[in-house]
Formats: structure tokens, C-alpha cells, sequence
């Protein structure tokens, strides 16, 4: 989980909602050459800041339209709240769902040569399958040749399931009519448990008065088998800090850091720290949490994973070397 350092950066790429960097990290390491990035939480871009670059915009984008620089690449997590099943399920029918138009408008006006986009695998599902159609037939409109897939974070490198799709679109005009290729799965040669910290604080250990509500069932119509101590952990989410119950969230036994306190009020199980949020994420060792845990929390749950970033970048930016016209 070391910093890669790319010296050999091309390709002027923006950023668009980029939280706290997973994309951005992943494209950097790559050799992308990433020179602006924007995200409307305060705290994201503060982390941003402090751990990847001074180059980020605090704004709402579609107040930021005219200062977008050139660019030859975009890159946008754009908001998944509205397609995510943890969500409302509005889509485009959400002021967020429509963020995608804004996307559209940005690669319209700049001529974009290649977009990347990601979301939560649920908007493949959303509205019986029509608003991803419609988002699909949106780029292909305006010129693109549309590729997508599924990419689950357990297939490169890191112990977490977390699947999210990624669409990759290149602008015909720049480029030969070649097919191009998601980077394929690699083998897991770590569980969660290689990744947990040696050292872990009182204050991540479940009560002994919230531990039953930690390990229920549910109740009515969400009855859901807990489950900890997984090798592969669920997938993280932004809410994390409110600590679900153990069929959502990920809780561990950990007897040598409980033995340390000895606290009679709390028991050996524990949630995840922040910093092995940022493990099962790929962000590297010298990452600064610049924020409360809380935020940390949700910072983690909705970025990126880094090195899914980087496997697809790798794969884009060779796709680029071979294939890219005299015309770019």
C-alpha cells in the first residue's frame, strides 16, 4: 500500500466528484496527468488536500462550468445515492441522479476523448434497466463508443466485496476501432484478517449493552443472519459510523486488544478502525485522517478503491498508446 510514483504523467485528465481520491489516486498512479479535481463536501476535499493535491475545487459543479479547464480525460464517481438500494431509488427523478447530465454537458462542450464513470452496481437495475439504457445511449450520442463492467474490489488484491460498475467511453473520433479490455480479476492472497491493526483503541469495542442489537436478526421484514469475523470483508459503507448490525457492517473478535483494557462494560468484539477501512480501500500508509472518525468513516465508504482504479487505468492508458488517432 505504498504510493506509486508515476514520473512519466500524460494525458490531461479532471476529476468530478472525486471525494477523496480513490479514482484520482488510481489514474495518478497509472500516469494519468491529473490537473483539476472538484467535490461540493468540505471535508472531502480537506482530506484531498492534504493527501493527494491543492488542486481541488470546494463547489457545487454546475456552478463551476466555466472554469473547468481542457482536458483530454474525465473521471467521475458521480453521486450514487439515487441509484443505490441503501438509497432512495429516485434515479434521475433526484437532483443527484441528475448530475449525469451536467457529466454529459462538460464532455459535450470539451470534446472529451475518454470518460470514465462509476456507480453502484444497482443502477444497472434501476428502473427495470432503463436508466442505465438511457445513460448508455446518452454517450453513445454524442459520439462515444460505450464499454462497461462490474468490478468487484476482491478481485484486485483487497479483501472486501464490493462490486461497482465502471463505464469506460471513448469519443470515436480520436480513436481506431479496437476492442478494449477490463483489466482481468487477479488472484485474493489476503483476508481481512492479515490487514487489522496490531494496536486498537476501547473506544472501537461494542458495549456490552449494544452488543445484542449489534448481533440480532432484525426485526418484521429485515431478517438478516449476522455474521463476523469474515475473511472477506462486506462491503464498506458511508453510514458506517452509525454501526448497523453484523449482516450489513463488519465486526471482528479481537481478545488481545480486549485484554489490554479490560473494560467490564464493553465486549471482545469490534468494529473496523478507520485506518483499516483505508487498508481494505488501497489508500496508502502515509494517508493523513485529517477529520473525526465519523468522517473518516464516510469518506472510505464512498470512495473508490484505489487499486481497482489503478488496474482499470493501466488498462485505459495502454488502450490510449495503441489505438489514439493522428487527430488527438
Amino acid at each position: 500500500m505504498k504510493r506509486i510514483i508515476n514520473k512519466n504523467k500524460k494525458y490531461r485528465t479532471i476529476s468530478l466528484f472525486s471525494g477523496i481520491g480513490g479514482l484520482d489516486l488510481g489514474f495518478d498512479y497509472a500516469g494519468f496527468n491529473v490537473i483539476w479535481a472538484n467535490d461540493y463536501d468540505k471535508y472531502a476535499v480537506q482530506t484531498y488536500r492534504e493527501n493527494i493535491s491543492k488542486n481541488i475545487v470546494c463547489a457545487d459543479i454546475r456552478n463551476e462550468m466555466e472554469n473547468i479547464p481542457s482536458h483530454d480525460i474525465l473521471i467521475a464517481g458521480f453521486p450514487c445515492q439515487p441509484f443505490s438500494t441503501l438509497g432512495s431509488l429516485k434515479g434521475f427523478d433526484d437532483e443527484r441522479g441528475t448530475l449525469f447530465f451536467t457529466i454529459k454537458e462538460i464532455l459535450k462542450r470539451n470534446k472529451t476523448k475518454v470518460a470514465v464513470l462509476e456507480n453502484v452496481k444497482n443502477i444497472m437495475n434501476h428502473n427495470k434497466g432503463e436508466t442505465f439504457k438511457r445513460l448508455l445511449r446518452e454517450l453513445t450520442e454524442l459520439g462515444y463508443e460505450v464499454n462497461f463492467n462490474v468490478l468487484d474490489t476482491q478481485d484486485f488484491g483487497l479483501p472486501q466485496r464490493r462490486r461497482r460498475v465502471f463505464i469506460v467511453a471513448f469519443l470515436k473520433e480520436f480513436f481506431l476501432s479496437a476492442e478494449f479490455n477490463f483489466p482481468t480479476p487477479l488472484k485474493l492472497n489476503y483476508k481481512t484478517q492479515d490487514i487489522l491493526d496490531e494496536i486498537v483503541d476501547n473506544k472501537y469495542f461494542i458495549s456490552k449493552k449494544m452488543i445484542n442489537t449489534i448481533l440480532s436478526k432484525g426485526t418484521k421484514g429485515y431478517i438478516v443472519k449476522p455474521t463476523i469475523d469474515q475473511e472477506i470483508s462486506k462491503t464498506l459503507t458511508a453510514t458506517m459510523h452509525k454501526m448497523h448490525r453484523a449482516s450489513q457492517d463488519n465486526y471482528f473478535t479481537d481478545n488481545k486488544n480486549y485484554l489490554r483494557f479490560k473494560d467490564k462494560n464493553k465486549t471482545n468484539i469490534r468494529k473496523l478502525t478507520p485506518n483499516e477501512c483505508r487498508k481494505l480501500q488501497g489508500f496508502p500508509n502515509d494517508w493523513k485522517q485529517v477529520v473525526s472518525d465519523t468522517q473518516a468513516y464516510k469518506q472510505f465508504g464512498n470512495a473508490v478503491t484505489v487499486d481497482v482504479a489503478y488496474h482499470l487505468a493501466k488498462q485505459i492508458i495502454n488502450y490510449i498508446s495503441i489505438n489514439k488517432c493522428n487527430n488527438w
